[in-house]
């Protein structure tokens, strides 16, 4: 059965040959890691793919995990920007419940930290991180206990995340 219709030029689309996804993170593990795998600097143990917090293996091979490497290399990939007048008042509680925040994703997902906390010129702070996803549990902990003013602006092609947060 042809179709008569049919263009000479024209080809069905092949599935077969779609373009896989760019990965966008340059510290994402290129290939799975190789048996249970400890990062020589945290602990964070790589087992069943991807890293946790347990005893470390004997005989393990050592790596550095990605967030021990961003840390290195003071390459974060997410930024919290902290300011208004809200914020200077109450600057020991909002960063107590920050600290908290990483405490409670850094407990599962090891790979989630805050690299440094630096005071900006107008009172506020800025916080970087080593996870994407850690500054946006910031920013809505912060939105959630406090209201104010929350924006996110990601750049994919830097694999960076600005999360602010005023009020």
């Amino acid at each position: 059965m042809s179709n008569q219709n049919a263009s000479p030029n024209f080809h069905p689309e092949r599935h077969d040959r779609l373009l896989q996804e760019r990965v966008h993170d340059p510290y994402r593990a290129q290939g799975k890691l190789s048996g249970p795998t400890v990062c020589p600097k945290c602990g964070a143990v790589f087992h069943e793919g991807r890293w946790q917090w347990l005893k470390a293996p004997s005989g393990a091979r050592q790596e550095c995990c990605p967030a021990c490497r961003r840390i290195h290399d003071d390459y974060p990939c997410g930024f919290v920007t902290l300011q208004g007048e809200f914020f200077t008042a109450h600057r020991d509680e909002i960063m107590r419940l920050v600290r908290n925040e990483e405490k409670h994703e850094q407990a599962e997902h090891p790979l989630k930290r805050i690299m440094a906390t630096e005071e900006t010129k107008n009172g506020g702070a800025l916080l970087s991180t080593t996870d994407t996803h850690l500054a946006i549990g910031i920013g809505e902990a912060l939105q959630r206990a406090y209201r104010g003013e929350l924006k996110f602006h990601y750049n994919p092609d830097e694999y960076l995340l600005r999360v602010n947060w005023s009020r």
